[in-house]
């Protein structure tokens, strides 16, 4: 029999809550008063949002209520300065727009509650921070979202950081995080269609964020992770040596089975990574371009495991020691490339630099700058923009590249390796070397 996955196994020891049972009246709102008289019902289980209501306060749904879009132009618009609507647990929100200052929180959960127990959003558009955490005194819970568009945020001034490897990453526009340290507290979830940000007009921090509490912490276990746009730029200034962001990041103490991003994935500042992995993931699967525009960033960087890396679109960089693809903690079973391209000095196109198992190049690796500064574990070196390099603690079981490796700048190699075997492997895929 097929062993199950890490999303599966626990779902399997998850009790069964009652979620959705509740058969208490339902209620319309067409008004701000109608509203904040039917989240004060405590017999309303069920709201339905029929008009576009302005100048809210804070709202916090009772434990087991739903929230729901009737009519097309239903939406949620909180007053300047505060955040918008707050779960509790057993909650189910769909088809509304919810909007609150770019840096507040627009969904949220209350922490003072012990279990979240089912939490369900499902096809909103929202502006501000979506912000869901297991912290202070929750233990358990689940969280379903589907068809979430963030459309602006600015997640830089929110609480908590988690640090590794040099560098501490912002959290993201929307953000999954168990933070408690118990390792046997875990948080599950299935996220589909989650974008963020606009091409041009990113939110600001990261943004797609799922995270447990490190390595030997609470664990956030999803079945899924897929994604559809995302726009993000971590707003770090330039020189900043130990602050990082992501567009896609599954940081650590996250296992996820399957992370897949349907649309293209684009960072624009500074140490802004566009698909980033601390956790462990069995298969990631990238169909849209990554493109990273900013300084320091990298296409696709490794600290974690995967088993399955399948990135079926090209990957392009542009700014200084922007790299392409990076193994520099962990390692990946199998990797699969369309095609990696970067334009600047210090950019390299892939360097391994753990042991990982086959990379596959379908299309060619390509780099068109000399030797120059890069952040690397939060210091930064001078790095020459190599195609392929594999340093040394670096192996690879099966390199294959279509197309050929090329180094435009003058002086540069397209290969670099300290393995003699490898190097016997690449000869025939070498393209002349400008210069």
């Amino acid at each position: 029999m097929q062993g199950k996955t890490a999303f599966e196994e626990h779902a399997l020891t998850e009790p069964n809550n009652g979620v959705g049972v509740v058969t208490a009246q339902h209620r319309d709102a067409s008004t701000p008063a109608e509203l904040l008289a039917a989240i004060g019902d405590g017999g309303a289980s069920r709201i339905t949002v029929l008009g576009n209501l302005t100048e809210l306060p804070t709202l916090r749904l009772l434990p087991g209520r739903a929230l729901v879009g009737g009519h097309p132009l239903a939406a949620f618009r909180f007053a300047k300065g505060q955040d918008g609507l707050q779960l509790s647990s057993d909650n189910d929100v769909r088809n509304l727009e919810l909007a609150t200052d770019r840096d507040k929180r627009a969904v949220f959960n209350d922490t003072a509650v012990e279990r979240l127990g089912r939490l369900t959003l499902g096809s909103l558009i929202i502006t501000g921070v979506v912000r869901l955490v297991a912290t202070d005194r929750v233990q358990s819970g689940h969280v379903e979202a589907h068809d979430i568009d963030v459309v602006a945020a600015d997640a830089r001034g929110h609480e908590g950081r988690p640090g590794g490897y040099g560098v501490e990453v912002i959290p993201g526009a929307f953000t999954v995080w168990n933070q408690q340290a118990d390792a046997a507290i875990t948080i599950t979830a299935d996220l589909t269609g989650i974008s963020a940000g606009r091409a041009g007009a990113p939110v600001q921090g990261s943004g797609v964020f799922v995270s447990g509490a490190g390595d030997t912490g609470g664990r956030l276990i999803a079945k899924r992770v897929e994604t559809g746009a995302v726009h993000s730029d971590g707003g770090i200034s330039p020189g900043t040596k130990d602050r990082i962001s992501g567009s896609v990041f599954v940081v650590h103490g996250a296992f996820v089975d399957a992370v897949r991003n349907r649309g293209p994935v684009t960072t624009y500042g500074p140490n802004d990574m566009a698909l980033d992995n601390w956790g462990a993931v069995d298969q990631w699967v990238a169909d849209g371009k990554i493109t990273s525009y900013g300084p320091s960033g990298i296409g696709f960087v490794n600290f974690g495991s995967i088993g399955v890396l399948d990135v079926s679109a090209p990957i392009e960089t542009f700014g200084q020691g922007a790299r392409g693809f990076n193994v520099y903690a962990g390692t990946v079973r199998s990797a699969t490339f369309d095609r990696v391209v970067t334009h600047a000095d210090g950019a390299l196109g892939i360097q391994i630099s753990q042991p990982v198992g086959d990379i596959v190049v379908r299309r060619g690796l390509e780099t068109f700058g000399g030797t120059g500064a890069s952040l690397v574990k939060g210091v930064v070196v001078d790095l020459p923009a190599i195609a392929l390099s594999i340093k040394p603690g670096g192996s690879a079981r099966r390199v294959e590249i279509a197309g050929g490796l090329t180094s435009h700048g003058h002086g540069i190699d397209a290969l670099e390796t300290h393995h003699a075997e490898i190097a016997g492997m690449m000869r025939d895929f070498l393209a002349p070397r400008a210069g």
